[in-house]
């Protein structure tokens, strides 16, 4: 189960740079900073999910959610939206982690 996690979730960290390297338009002002502000939403509403299912991650809400609206704030859009991307993706994992095991038990030798 473990080599399971771990193959999802460096899959999904090549995927999740692979998608950074887009970043967002720093120089549009009001623009990237309404997306930015969308995708911290989504985050949110992900790590809501995940705690509904019982199942968040540490850090999704308490590091990357603060620093990436602490950086928005800033003006740095491009680390925000990295920031706000990968406290997304780790709350959806979380749920799917939560509900794959959601069933586990102890093994019975």
């Amino acid at each position: 189960m473990k080599k399971l996690v771990l193959a999802i979730t460096c899959t999904a960290l090549l995927a999740l740079s692979a998608c950074s390297s887009t970043g967002s338009k720093s120089g549009s002002g009001g623009d990237g900073n309404a997306e930015v502000a969308a995708v911290i939403k989504e985050a949110e509403a992900a790590i809501k999910k995940a705690n509904s299912a019982g199942g968040a991650w540490r850090d999704s809400q308490k590091k990357f959610i603060k620093q990436a609206k602490a950086a928005a704030s800033k003006g740095e859009l491009e680390k925000a939206m990295k920031l706000a991307k990968k406290a997304k993706f780790e709350g959806e994992m979380a749920y799917q982690q939560a509900m794959g095991q959601k069933d586990a038990g102890p093994w019975l030798f």
